[in-house]
């Protein structure tokens, strides 16, 4: 973080060259011309595609040639029919949705109550000698040990599903927004007392900047953490509709085209949640890359 946070109190004096404006003297025909937008197709690196896209062509070679006379292995043109089938019976949309609003109704209430616990044992130390030594305990418990109680404490239904979810969004973000607060440096918090911050002012102008990417990690991990979580919920809590129950299907009917095409949604909207995630921290960061260069 740059000590740039810190800005003098209005009405000191400014140098001569802070008010210069050195792009005012360059001739016009010396200024850089903005670079044309290249086509979205050459802008996205597609090397990417290369590998899923050899896995597909050996699976259809093998599926072709019969080499496995077996039910286990079916042929990629078997999970496409599958794949229109379920999309053109609305089977997809019911169990995505339903499995996406869990997901973001776990993710949610999980963060808020990471940012809050995280925050607690970032700024007092009064929290972090009475809560840390229990909340590093919890750490260290498997999320899917909580099944039974929560089982039997909320049933098999989506509140259950969504206070698992909640709990599995929950721990990251905590930890890593307590370690992104302990972690900023103390010559910030000594440059911002020197300049008389008011707390408030030291907290959003230099503790939450500086912790800002440890706590984008924490909302990384909850959302992908929250969304695996919701495919052992529903595996393990099998009340509802979901792509967890569409699994459980495929392999109880023994059609393993549907526990392939089941597979490969979980995989696909994973990628889309990551790409989601990514895109919005780009976006964040390159705003405040903007606000400090002002």
């Amino acid at each position: 973080m740059s000590l740039a946070l810190f800005k003098r109190p209005a009405g000191s004096k400014q140098s001569a060259d802070a008010s210069c404006d050195c792009g005012s003297n360059v001739p016009a025909s010396f200024q850089r011309a903005a670079r044309p937008r290249r086509p979205l197709l050459t802008r996205v690196d597609w090397r990417g595609a290369v590998l899923p896209i050899v896995a597909i062509a050996i699976w259809w070679a093998i599926s072709e040639a019969h080499v496995v006379k077996s039910g286990l292995l079916v042929s990629p043109a078997q999970v496409l029919a599958t794949a229109w089938q379920q999309i053109v019976s609305g089977a997809l949309f019911k169990a995505l949705s339903a499995s996406l609003v869990r997901e973001a109704s776990g993710f949610v209430i999980g963060t808020l109550g990471g940012l809050l616990l995280g925050s607690a044992l970032g700024f007092s130390r009064l929290a972090t000698r009475m809560i840390g030594p229990s909340f590093d305990t919890f750490k260290q418990i498997s999320l899917f040990a909580w099944i039974p109680l929560i089982s039997v404490w909320f049933g098999l239904g989506d509140a259950a599903k969504v206070v698992f979810l909640s709990l599995a969004a929950l721990l990251p973000v905590a930890a890593h927004t307590c370690d992104g607060i302990h972690a900023v440096p103390r010559a910030y918090i000594e440059v911002a007392r020197a300049f008389r911050y008011s707390r408030w002012q030291l907290i959003r102008a230099v503790i939450l900047p500086a912790a800002l990417p440890s706590i984008f990690t924490g909302l990384y991990l909850a959302l992908i953490y929250s969304w695996l979580a919701t495919l052992g919920a529903e595996y393990l809590l099998v009340a509802g509709s979901g792509i967890g129950n569409t699994l459980i299907d495929g392999s109880e009917q023994f059609r393993m085209d549907l526990v392939l095409f089941g597979v490969i949604v979980v995989g696909v909207t994973g990628w889309a949640l990551n790409a989601l995630a990514r895109a919005v921290e780009r976006a964040i960061f390159a705003r405040r890359s903007q606000a400090a260069a002002r």
